[in-house]
């Protein structure tokens, strides 16, 4: 079956960085585009960035320049370095997949930045 476990996150103050990372099974990982959204607290979840299969990379635009997907196909993981973290990026940040038949999604990671 397929699985998304995350890990990484916490908590850190605005200025700060963390890690968020996604360990994939159950699928032929380095054939899949992963993405991580967020969603935080009264909002909608939204789309925060992209890698494909090759390894081509998009980013939502309050992120990019402080954000940066990547992905290890040898451990079939996905990971998403964020800096310079500002307050607004509170979330539960949730890695994604999907076929044309479904979405898989992780258990989601608590990301905070507070001062």
């Amino acid at each position: 079956q397929v699985r998304l476990v995350q890990s990484g996150g916490g908590l850190v103050q605005p200025g700060g960085s963390l890690r968020v990372s996604c360990a994939a099974s159950g699928i032929n990982f380095k054939l899949y585009e992963m993405a991580w959204f967020r969603q935080a607290v009264g909002k909608q979840r939204e789309l925060v960035a992209t890698i494909t299969s090759s390894g081509s990379t998009s980013y939502a635009d309050f992120v990019t320049g402080r954000f940066t997907i990547s992905r290890n196909n040898a451990r079939n993981t996905v990971h998403l370095q964020m800096n310079t973290l500002k307050p607004e990026d509170t979330a539960i940040y949730y890695c994604h997949t999907k076929s044309h038949q479904r979405d898989w999604w992780g258990q989601g990671t608590q990301v905070t930045v507070s001062s």
